[in-house]
């Protein structure tokens, strides 16, 4: 005895219109005239979207459908399509390869950002305007170090990494006040332990509220 599973079988095609719809479509493609496969292929497109009733929500869902007969047929179903055939190249088009950036980050707790908006400064002609975009720089880069870092850091620290970075073309003197950061923000690893613990800590706050009314009320009783 022969049994029939669908490992054996053709595979779909396009699995969400099950097994009947491409056969039908197979059987499309034989059919020796045009006005024949027309009329079925017409057939098939409504039983498509009676299938999908989700795709109405889609604009214009009858061409979907038209596409998605072409692509069942393998793009060997001969019909009188009221849309242009779609074809094999774009519908099977790959993505255009990825390209990561290739740069080398020297101080990469600063971040490449900040290489860029540095080299920017450089390029301004007015003293005034690059001094505050210098002065500007430094807070931001001791707002990134403190991030990374939990330790402090002395200003004459940041002003030694941005002359550094800069070649020695923005530079503040050694005299000037940083902005404080009062406010560390925990790197990502740590951001969903701390608003664990923060859930955690509600939690038993409610609980023991919920464990005091209770305690209330049963002295109430008795």
């Amino acid at each position: 005895m022969n049994f029939d599973y669908n490992s054996t079988r053709e595979k779909l095609i396009l699995a969400e219109y099950g097994r009947n719809v491409q056969n039908m479509v197979d059987y499309i493609c034989t059919l020796p005239t045009k006005e024949e496969r027309n009329k079925h292929a017409q057939v098939v497109i409504d039983l498509m979207g009676f299938l999908n009733p989700h795709l109405r929500d889609v604009s214009d869902f009858k061409h979907k459908l038209w596409d998605h007969l072409h692509i069942i047929s393998d793009f060997k179903i001969d019909v009188d399509s009221p849309y242009p055939k779609p074809s094999p190249g774009a519908i099977h088009a790959k993505p255009e390869r990825l390209e990561y950036p290739q740069h080398r980050i020297k101080y990469k707790h600063y971040g490449h950002v900040v290489e860029m908006m540095i080299e920017k400064a450089k390029k301004m002609q007015d003293p005034e305007r690059k001094q505050h975009m210098a002065q500007s720089l430094a807070n931001f880069m001791k707002m990134a170090y403190m991030t990374w870092n939990k330790d402090t850091v002395a200003d004459e620290h940041i002003l030694e990494d941005l002359k550094e970075i800069s070649n020695s073309e923005l530079a503040l003197s050694e005299d000037v006040s940083l902005t404080k950061v009062e406010f560390k923000t925990p790197p990502p690893g740590n951001r969903t332990k701390v608003a664990n613990n923060q859930n955690n800590q509600n939690g038993k706050k409610r609980n023991q509220g919920n464990n005091n009314n209770k305690k209330r009320q049963m002295g109430k009783r008795h």
